[in-house]
Parts: structure tokens; C-alpha cells; sequence
């Protein structure tokens, strides 16, 4: 029997009598059948067949079929109003944008309290200590806590109304979705801070939003915040509340510059002796100023509404209701930061439908203990985790045979994938995949990858040997997550789905790049419920992202593809991330690489598919024989360019300037091409403003650059 066919002997034994019933009763209904009758075996010879017969009916009844997609898997998006450059979702019934999907769920607060109300008393937030099970907390343990604090800071002076901020200056843990929940249940928004964000921009986020109290987990944090206090940067800074114990010297120094500081319970404390009634908030209400960290400049406040929150988690519900419904028993592990709007809206969509989230100890390192641990369900992801896990199963497999035999697996289940069919349960996961999918909990329904792209080679690879649903989704802070979201079914690679329900999406052409709507590229555009109100106190920068008609203008360069979904193909604005996650300025880290004497010109590039830089130079003809004789390196202009010591010499030259300037590692480029013709307008790499044409650059050097990435994964 199939492993895990619901079947029984009785039922296969019936099967088999009804069968032979059938055979007997042919001559009746076929004409001449019973010249074919006389010699089929006897009826104790049909026993075998019958019993084949039936095992093959009973796999046809009980075979793995094909997931449903939820609309034609060719026409994933619809033209607006004719228009085929502006497209939006195929299961919409018109042009009409999705702004919620359950009648009572308008705002985060609405999706917590319905969640609340399926599950009352069962787990909903877990934590653990080392080596230790996960503890819970049930929803309505939190949404007392979540009340007993809002109170406890409305009796410290905040006010319940969306232009009060919190800050939140902490790590994932059950506290920070307690006190994100305290400041929704009295209306107030919630400011998050992370320590990548650098002290100076911290004391730029705390006044521009007028913070007087913030949340924190660890003593470091809060002193952190108090030396600023002290130099006089912070000053409506009056209150720190803290998660873990802390020190008399904490209280003193605080004291000293007019802060309070008080453990999280004693808050809590404050407000059972000042409980007030919830105030709930509106969707046009603001939830949450997602502060950006950027390259250049001051980080800028993406202001997200609850409605916002609301539109975006409805739309992913909406595309996953035929396929993964969530349910009381999923569970979710944080470990993305909270900091971003990622984690925070899976966090609501299980929130929402009465399901877990379990938090990892705060060590990565630990993670994956954590995951075997919990065993979640669900598992949020970004490609970054996605490559290390994709590299160690590669680099497990040492012996020929065996390696044969995983691709030869991962070839089979892909077919399957091919057709529809998702499942964990085939004899190749027994045999193959078991251990990866063990390591992962064994219990795992669904991925979602997000934040960056994802290698399309890596993401069949993963969807085949964990044998659950894998979706990637694109999006950004200011569209509050996502835009686009893979639809059920299609598991296709290279594209990032298809536009949300809560988003209308249409290209603009970009003439500087050579990217036009009539090709079907050009710049990504958002408009709908879940787009940002815009940049906290920040105008201009707000009127550069919206246009006059409600249009965010992504930076982001895409192309429709023919089954209506949208491909990522290009950056506008010359800032990538790379596959970490770092944000890169290539103009900038040029600009201190120019100031090496061989250098003439330079060109940084990065792949979101890559965790390093790579770099095209041309040296300067009128210095670069002099600086090479120096170094014992001699030729012609064109030998110099392609000789390896030369390469090595001038990397080793340009790396040190670098360091000098305060390039970060990850800034500095790995791997050089020596090229000995000048980019010029003559040839279109440069503008008439002789500014660089990256875009053309990136295609007139594909195959150099190529080869670097290619030889240095090797080193």
C-alpha cells in the first residue's frame, strides 16, 4: 500500500469482487465477448489480476494531484483599463484593490483580537532557554499583558492617539509583539530602532518623532541612548523601560539627566493600578515609522497606516486561501528582524488566524536548533539563509554516487513540481531528502523568501528537496511589504509572481537607461491601499517617491512577462543591495577608489545574487608605467592591463585607499578586470554630462564580470 493511502484489505478485497462482478457481466453488454470469455483464465487465476486491478484503481483515487492554482497560470495579472503597461491581480473581479479580507479585520489591532478570538486560551507566543522546550504564552494572557501595559504608559504621559510614538530598541522576543500590541490597543504608533542604524541616526529618529520613552531589552541598549542624552542630543528623552534586569549605576547615571528607568513589570504594575479601556485605532490611523538606514543621508520615516497593515495581509491571504489556509496548530519561528516590515506581516497573518510564532534565543548561531526545536510550519526566509542551506546540502554530498543519486532525485521531484504537485511523502523523500527536511523540523507547509532576489537554480533546487510550498514575494517598506507574490501552482523561477490584490503595478519608461514600456520595461510603479502615507516630517523626500497621482516610484526596474507576471531586471537608482542584505552606493566607493594614482576610471558593480563586489578599471596610460616599474612590472599599456601581477598590485593598491576612507569590507571590491580603452561617449558608456552608463557598462562587460564571480566562488 502507498504510504499514507487511507485504504484498508476490506476495501481492497470489495474492489477486487466488484471487478470480477464487472468481467462476468461483459458478455451481457459486448457483443462477441464471450468468444474472448473462453480464454480468459479461470476465476481463481483472476484473483491476482483483480487484485492489480484494484491496487491500480485505488492509486489512481488516492495519487497526489496537482494544486488548483486560483487563476489561469498565463494570465496571472490583467491589463487596467486596456493599458498593458499597468497591470493588476487576476483574481480581482474588477479594478477595484483589495482593502481588507475579513469584514472585521480593518487594522492589526481588529487581526490580533480575531485571532484572539479562535484561539482564547491557546498558545501564541514562544520562547525558550538553552536547551531547553519552548514555553508559551496564549493570546489572551498577551492581550492582558498588552493591556496592562498600554496603561502603564498612558499613566507615564503618553497620549492615546496615532502621533504618540514608542520606541521599541530590541531584539525579537515575546516583549516586542506584547508592547507593539500595548501602543495599537490605545491608538499609538510604534517607532522601531536597531543597532545598524548607528547612534547618530538613532538621536536624528528620537527627535524627529518627538520620542519621550523607549522599550528596550538589554542594559547596553539603554545606556546607549543615555550617553546621547547626556551630550544634550536627546532631549525629550524621559522615560526607558527595560525588558531585563539592570544595574543601581543605570538608574544613577539616568536619574543624573532627568530619565526614569523601570523594569518592564513595573510598568505593568503601574497600569493594573491605572487600568483603562482600550482605545482602538482606525485604519487611516498610523500603526508604525519604519525608519530606513540607506547609504547616504539621514534615514527617512516610512509612515505605514493600519490600513496599510490590513490591505497587505488580506491580499496574501486572498492568494493562499485554495492552497494554505492557516490554522491554530501552524507555527512560525522569528529571527528576520522585527525592525522590518517582513517579519512584522507574517507575524500579523498568523496573528490573524490564531496560529504561533515561536522566537529564536537571539543567537543565530543557534537558529537552527531553535528551528529543530519548534518544528514550525511555516518558515519566513531571505535568500542570504536560502544559499547556506542550498551550499551545505552540495557540500554534505562528497562521494560521485551519491551525488548522482540527489540530483537524480532532486531531477524527479522537479518533474513532479512541473506538474503541480507538491508533497514530502514520495519514496525519494524517504530515501534522500529525509535529513534536510529533518533539519528544517520535518514539519515544514510553507516558505516564503522575500527581501532580495533569489537564484532561480537554488529556489527549484530547495522547492524539490523540502517538499513544501516556496514563494517569493517583492515589494518594499514604503508599499509596506509586498507588491508582487508568486501565485499557488506556478512553480516557475526568474520572475517574482504577479501583482498583489492590494496593488495596481505599471512601468515607466526610463530613457537614460534605454528601458521603454513598449519592450515592456521600465521603472516599477505602486498604487493602492497598502502604499505609504510617506516620510515622517520629510516633504521633499516624500514628493520624490509619490507622484501627484498616488504612484510610488519604486527605483526598481522590471519587465512584464507574457504569463503576467513581473521580472526584476535592473536597479534606477544606482544603490543595490547585495545578497547579505548590505545596501551598496557604487558611486560613492568610486569616488574613493579614483583617488589611486593608476587609476583613470572605475566601475563597481554588485549582484543581488552575490555577497561581494567585482570591479572594471581603466588605468591611467600616463602613470600606470611608471607605477609598475616601481613594482618591477614592465610592458606596454595593453601588456600592463593584462597582466595578472599588475591586477594583483592595483587591487591590493585600491583596497588600501579603500580602508583608509572607511570602506566597509563588504564595500570593498574582491576581483578586478583591467580594461585598456577609455569609457567615453564615442563608444556609449559615458553620458554627454560624461556621467557613467552603468547599464551599458554592466552589458559591454557581462562576460568579464561573469568570470570573475565565476572564479572567485572557486577560490
Amino acid at each position: 500500500m502507498f504510504v499514507g493511502a487511507p485504504g484498508s484489505n476490506m476495501e481492497i478485497n470489495n474492489s477486487m469482487h466488484h471487478f470480477q462482478e464487472w468481467l462476468r457481466s461483459l458478455p451481457s453488454k459486448v457483443p462477441g465477448w464471450e468468444d474472448y470469455w473462453s480464454l480468459l483464465p479461470s476465476s481463481s487465476s483472476l484473483l491476482g489480476l483483480g487484485a492489480l486491478a484494484s491496487l491500480t484503481a485505488y492509486w489512481l483515487l488516492t495519487r497526489p494531484r496537482p494544486m488548483r492554482p486560483p487563476c489561469d497560470l498565463q494570465a496571472q495579472s490583467v491589463a487596467v483599463k486596456g493599458d498593458p503597461t499597468c497591470r493588476r491581480s487576476a483574481l480581482l473581479q474588477d479594478d477595484s484593490l483589495l482593502e481588507f479580507y475579513y469584514d472585521d479585520t480593518r487594522t492589526a489591532y481588529d487581526m490580533f483580537r480575531r485571532g484572539l478570538r479562535i484561539a482564547e486560551s491557546g498558545p501564541c507566543l514562544g520562547f525558550r532557554k538553552p536547551s531547553q522546550p519552548y514555553q508559551w504564552i496564549s493570546y489572551s494572557e498577551v492581550a492582558q499583558q498588552a493591556q496592562l501595559l498600554g496603561s502603564g504608559l498612558l499613566a507615564k504621559g503618553c497620549q492615546p492617539k496615532p502621533q504618540q510614538f514608542v520606541g521599541i530598541f530590541a531584539q525579537n522576543r515575546p516583549e516586542w509583539i506584547i508592547t507593539e500590541l500595548a501602543c495599537y490597543t490605545y491608538s499609538m504608533a510604534v517607532v522601531p530602532l536597531y543597532e545598524t542604524l548607528g547612534l547618530e541616526a538613532m538621536v536624528h529618529i528620537l527627535n524627529l518623532a518627538g520620542i519621550s520613552v523607549v522599550v528596550c531589552d538589554r542594559e547596553e541598549k539603554a545606556a546607549s541612548l543615555l550617553e546621547n542624552k547626556e551630550k544634550g542630543h536627546a532631549p525629550k528623552l524621559s522615560c526607558l523601560v527595560l525588558f531585563d534586569h539592570f544595574s543601581q549605576a543605570l538608574v544613577a547615571r539616568a536619574r543624573a539627566c532627568q530619565v526614569e528607568v523601570l523594569k518592564l513589570s513595573q510598568l505593568m504594575e503601574l497600569g493594573r493600578q491605572n487600568l483603562q479601556d482600550p482605545v482602538p485605532p482606525q485604519p487611516e490611523d498610523l500603526a508604525v515609522v519604519c525608519f530606513t538606514s540607506g547609504t547616504t543621508g539621514k534615514p527617512k520615516g516610512a509612515m505605514i497606516t493600519h490600513g496599510n497593515i490590513a490591505s497587505n495581509t488580506s491580499s496574501v491571504i486572498k492568494i493562499l486561501e485554495g492552497s494554505f489556509v492557516i490554522g491554530q496548530e501552524d507555527i512560525s519561528i522569528s529571527y528576520l528582524p522585527l525592525a522590518h516590515m517582513f517579519e512584522r506581516m507574517i507575524q500579523v497573518s498568523m496573528f490573524c488566524h490564531g496560529a504561533r510564532v515561536g522566537f529564536y534565543q537571539g543567537d543565530i548561531s543557534l537558529l537552527m536548533d531553535d528551528i529543530k526545536t519548534l518544528k514550525p510550519t511555516f518558515f519566513p526566509v531571505v535568500p542570504r539563509l536560502l544559499n547556506r542551506i542550498y551550499d551545505k546540502i552540495l557540500g554534505s554530498v562528497t562521494s560521485p554516487l551519491r551525488r548522482a543519486l540527489l540530483h537524480y532525485a532532486v531531477k524527479r521531484k522537479q518533474a513532479e513540481l512541473g506538474s503541480g504537485v507538491v508533497r514530502n511523502n514520495r519514496l525519494w523523500d524517504k530515501l534522500v531528502f529525509n535529513r534536510i527536511q529533518a533539519s528544517l523540523g520535518g514539519n515544514l507547509r510553507f516558505a516564503l523568501t522575500a527581501s532580495a532576489p533569489i537564484s532561480p537554480t537554488v529556489l527549484s533546487f530547495l522547492r524539490a528537496t523540502l517538499g513544501c510550498l516556496i514563494f517569493e514575494g517583492y515589494g518594499q517598506t514604503e508599499c509596506t511589504a509586498g507588491c508582487t507574490f508568486s501565485m499557488p501552482g506556478d512553480w516557475s523561477a526568474g520572475h517574482v509572481g504577479a501583482p498583489l490584490p492590494c496593488a495596481a503595478v505599471k512601468l515607466v519608461d526610463i530613457p537614460d537607461m534605454n528601458y521603454y514600456t513598449k519592450d515592456g520595461e521600465g521603472e516599477i510603479c505602486i498604487r493602492g491601499p497598502s502604499v505609504f502615507r510617506g516620510y515622517l516630517k520629510d516633504p521633499k523626500r516624500t514628493a520624490e517617491a509619490l507622484d501627484a497621482d498616488g504612484w510610488l516610484h519604486s527605483g526598481d526596474v522590471g519587465q512584464w512577462l507574457p504569463n503576467g507576471t513581473l521580472r526584476i531586471i535592473d536597479r534606477k537608482k544606482h544603490i543595490f543591495k547585495l545578497s547579505q542584505g548590505e545596501y551598496i552606493a557604487p558611486e560613492k566607493i568610486e569616488n574613493v577608489y579614483l583617488r589611486c594614482l593608476p587609476v583613470l576610471q572605475v566601475f563597481v558593480h554588485g549582484d543581488s545574487l552575490q555577497s561581494y563586489l567585482v570591479g572594471i578599471v581603466v588605468p591611467d596610460p600616463e602613470v600606470i608605467g611608471d607605477w609598475t616599474k616601481e613594482r618591477g612590472l614592465v610592458g606596454s599599456y595593453e601588456e600592463l592591463c593584462q597582466n595578472p601581477d599588475v591586477k594583483a598590485a592595483m587591487l591590493e593598491d585600491m583596497r588600501a585607499v579603500g580602508k583608509k576612507a572607511g570602506l566597509k569590507s563588504f564595500e570593498q571590491v574582491r576581483d578586478l578586470h583591467l580594461h585598456s580603452d577609455t569609457f567615453s561617449v564615442a563608444n556609449g558608456l559615458l553620458t554627454p554630462t560624461l556621467k557613467s552608463r552603468r547599464a551599458d557598462i554592466r552589458r559591454a562587460f557581462q562576460e568579464q564580470i561573469h568570470a570573475m564571480y565565476s572564479k572567485t566562488s572557486c577560490d
